[in-house]
């Protein structure tokens, strides 16, 4: 499989909730896990903390990079293929997550996945669609078969 450097993935997507709820939703453990993975997140979440993402038999590996409460998370992702196998092949890259409040008081949320050395071609199939929410019920817009995020939690 052809390998090449690939450009970031962005979402950008409008929340009715501010940004105190999206950071909890973002950095307190179980919130969390409802929405995105099981994690062992310490709430108490600075530079140079490190945690894991458990989507299976492999963890993910991340490192927090920049923590500026309800405005910027942003963290390393190393994602390995099967460890327990001796394969160490995977994805090493960053994810931001940016908030700002809007002016009806919600917060207008971009995330940015990038920074991949090498990834297969064929991870970057699709195209992201923004389906956060916090209320639990999904935003009216259809998503394509590869929407990775539910918001739900917080």
């Amino acid at each position: 499989m052809t390998e090449k450097p690939a450009a970031p993935i962005v979402v950008e997507c409008d929340l009715a909730e501010p940004p105190e709820k999206v950071w909890r939703a973002l950095t307190v453990p179980e919130l969390l896990a409802a929405w995105l993975l099981p994690n062992d997140m310490d709430p108490a979440i600075e530079a140079g903390s490190r945690f894991q993402l458990r989507p299976g038999a492999a963890p993910i590996e991340c490192e927090v990079l920049e923590a500026d409460p309800c405005r910027l998370l942003r963290y390393s992702w190393r994602e390995r293929d099967d460890r327990e196998n001796g394969d160490a092949s995977g994805i090493d890259s960053t994810v931001s997550f940016e908030l700002a409040r809007s002016a009806s008081g919600g917060t207008r949320l971009r995330i940015v996945h990038g920074d991949f050395a090498a990834i297969p071609a064929v991870a970057l199939a699709g195209v992201p669609t923004c389906r956060l929410t916090l209320s639990g019920k999904p935003r009216p817009r259809p998503a394509p078969a590869n929407t990775i995020m539910l918001l739900r939690a917080a």
